[in-house]
């Protein structure tokens, strides 16, 4: 009988370590399952924190554009407002242009009237070429085409051209009737001070007398002095001094 006690034990605690053995696997398994429920877990965690991490990006992002749009359109903002502004100034300077325009147009024809008359009255000299200016600028005025501005820098044009004429000496060839008869002649011009012609046979002289508004002749001790004065006009001799009857204009 002491035999069998030993038997006994050993079965029981076979059996006990049979039990604790399927105990521990049970336990192995749920605890596999635990861990692979965690880890399924821990993924779709990671997701959802990728996802909102993704998101918070995304939101920053938007954010800074957000930020980049208000700053470009408060440019935009200002710079139409400038716009309107220029806008605004060049409308009234349209106005003030066109107000100018319409006072300036009667301004140049009084200078075009006015220069008209001061040549009527002036030393003949280049008659035709000074008449012909006149004219040019008249037809000017009536044409569409050309600018106000134009206009007037054309106008202010002729005006400096006999401005020029006062300061100058010059000699030219032109016709003249003298004794009653057409004969080609040197003229010579001082200035406004006096203008004197020489034939071309250098036989007679002569210069325009304002107060008769003619030309009256000139005694043959003028005319080496007048040939000096015409050389001297086209650059063939040095300025010097002449010696030549002045008739003042008016």
């Amino acid at each position: 009988m002491k035999g069998v006690k030993p038997l006994i034990l050993a079965g029981i605690v076979a059996a006990s370590a049979t039990v604790h053995a399927n105990n521990l696997e049970k336990v192995i398994d749920k605890s596999s399952e635990i861990n692979q429920s965690a880890a399924q877990s821990q993924t779709k965690i990671d997701k959802i924190a990728d996802s909102m991490q993704g998101r918070l990006q995304q939101f920053k992002t938007l954010n800074k554009e957000i930020d980049g749009l208000a700053v470009y359109n408060a440019q935009l903002t200002k710079q139409l407002n400038s716009q309107l502004a220029e806008m605004e100034s060049l409308n009234e300077s349209m106005d003030q242009v066109s107000v100018i325009e319409r006072q300036i147009t009667p301004l140049m024809m009084r200078m075009i009237t006015g220069l008209e008359q001061f040549v009527a009255l002036d030393v003949p000299f280049l008659s035709d070429e000074r008449a012909n200016r006149i004219a040019s600028l008249k037809d000017m005025m009536d044409r569409a085409d050309i600018a106000s501005s134009e206009k007037f820098r054309r106008v202010l044009e002729a005006y400096q051209v006999e401005v020029d004429y006062g300061r100058t000496i010059e000699a030219y060839t032109s016709l003249l009737e003298i004794d009653g008869q057409e004969r080609e002649v040197d003229f010579l011009r001082i200035g406004r001070l006096e203008l004197i012609y020489l034939t071309r046979d250098g036989k007679k002289a002569g210069s325009w007398d304002q107060q008769s508004s003619a030309f009256v002749a000139l005694p043959d001790s003028t005319i080496s002095q007048i040939n000096k004065g015409l050389r001297i006009a086209r650059k063939q001799l040095a300025p010097d001094m002449l010696t030549l009857p002045v008739h003042a204009a008016e």
